[in-house]
């Protein structure tokens, strides 16, 4: 099974990343433009500064009188500060006749041809004047025109990485309101269980998201009644049972009265069992389809010490355990809960029923509210393993014992208790005592969500 992954979290990053790469892309992009219309400005500037310069200096050596060829002082039009461009005038011979404060006294290493010519370090543009015996170059260096080209680059890069940022918290946002009603989706379907199959039925869902609305409806309507049809053959089973049951029972009864001390009595004796393990049957399917249906909370809160007094009592004067059932009640004591009264009866009953059927015989078992939110029931034992704590309320699953049962107990406490909102605690051996089980069934402090918790042993 893969690992999950947050969509959110795998949206954020890729949109990101992407929109950082199409950002940086645009930016190269526009940084190659930007590089060519430099080029074409810096041209056109050099080369207009190249013809008007030219002139100049072809008037200035005319009215020095100066002959073509001979060997001038620098010249410079300016010689404060730094020159961006640098020229020299040669003639035909390659000779230095004129140049600038910043260029240097030896010819430039760049043929005597109108046009642009490109060194490591130089753009040069050369014009020809004079009937091609006097040739103008000016020098730009390519260092400025990479400086305009770094600073246009940061000037396009520079904003990108103040807006990542700000575009993770934009994309989070759009991304947390565009999947707000996944979130809505999910909720409502984790609130889905056994207890409660009520469609989703939500409005304003995207249409992306409709149509797993609709299925997951459509089969919760279907898993519903299935669950209903189950529920209602464990019910009606139950209650037709009872019936010719009974009816069989005291026949067998009476026939028992009536036959004397025989094989035949015996048979019939092992006829009376039978009808007494499906008498119990039929009411431990009966209580399972309760707890299936739901029964457990309830709105308002009552003292459940009454009811745990009720079901003592209930076994004490029906009888059959040798007196060993006990009733522990600090004074004073209250256990206030809201749940349903039949509910916690059904489970605080078939852990007694447990206890005294498969504790031990010699020992007493004993009901205590232990304090507002807990009541256990303690039976002597030997001490039961860890390890199959998990299958006691399993359907049907009983343990090692002897004694007569049906293996529903368990589970049906199990269900109760978690629509109690309590938990099932097993606790093996017993504080202080070194054997025996304790099982309670304990409510939070505060309200939480239902969990049935088996920490130690027990049995089935």
């Amino acid at each position: 099974m893969s690992a999950s992954f947050s969509m959110t979290r795998r949206l954020m990053v890729w949109l990101t990343l992407g929109t950082a790469l199409f950002w940086l892309l645009s930016a190269g992009v526009g940084a190659i433009v930007m590089r060519e219309e430099f080029d074409e400005v810096f041209d056109s500037a050099l080369e207009e500064t190249t013809q008007r310069l030219m002139s100049l200096l072809i008037d200035q050596q005319s009215q020095r009188g100066a002959t073509v060829g001979s060997n001038q002082a620098d010249v410079s039009l300016s010689n404060t500060g730094r020159e961006y461009l640098t020229y020299q005038l040669r003639d035909q011979a390659g000779r230095v006749l004129l140049h600038s404060h910043d260029a240097p006294s030896e010819p430039y290493d760049v043929p005597l041809r109108p046009g642009f010519f490109d060194d490591e370090d130089h753009r040069t543009y050369t014009v020809a004047a004079v009937s091609n015996t006097l040739f103008l170059q000016v020098a730009d260096p390519l260092d400025h025109r990479r400086e305009a080209m770094m600073e246009g680059a940061l000037a396009l890069v520079l904003p990108i990485l103040g807006l990542v940022p700000v575009s993770v918290l934009a994309i989070w946002l759009i991304i947390s309101r565009a999947l707000r009603p996944i979130s809505l989706l999910q909720a409502e379907i984790s609130q889905r269980g056994g207890g409660n199959l009520r469609p989703l039925a939500l409005e304003g869902m995207p249409h992306e998201l409709a149509g797993i609305s609709t299925s997951v409806d459509t089969l919760l309507l279907r898993l519903q009644a299935a669950l209903q049809a189950e529920r209602d053959f464990a019910t009606h089973s139950a209650h037709e049972l009872r019936t010719p049951i009974a009816g069989a029972l005291a026949q067998t009864q009476r026939l028992l009265a009536e036959l004397p001390s025989s094989a035949l009595q015996a048979r019939a004796r092992q006829i009376e069992a039978s009808l007494n393990a499906i008498a119990r049957l039929s009411e431990k399917l009966l209580q399972l389809a309760r707890a299936d249906a739901g029964i457990g909370a309830a709105e308002t809160s009552l003292d459940l010490v009454p009811a745990v007094r009720l079901v003592v009592d209930e076994f004490n004067r029906v009888g059959g355990h040798d007196g060993r059932l006990e009733l522990d009640l600090p004074p004073g004591i209250r256990l206030v809960q809201a749940v349903d009264i039949d509910a916690f009866g059904i489970a605080l009953r078939n852990l007694i029923e447990n206890a005294l059927r498969h504790g031990a015989s010699d020992e007493p078992v004993m009901v205590r509210v232990e304090r507002p939110n807990s009541v256990a029931v303690i039976n002597g034992g030997p001490v039961v393993p860890d390890e199959v704590a998990t299958e006691w309320t399993a359907r049907f699953k009983r343990g090692a014992t002897s004694s007569p049962g049906s293996g529903l107990g368990l589970s049906i406490v199990s269900q109760l208790v978690a629509t109690m909102g309590a938990q099932l605690v097993f606790q093996s051996p017993v504080p202080y005592r070194g054997s025996g089980l304790r099982v309670a069934i304990e409510w939070p402090e505060t309200t939480g969500s239902s969990i049935i918790e088996q920490r130690t042993g027990g049995w089935a």
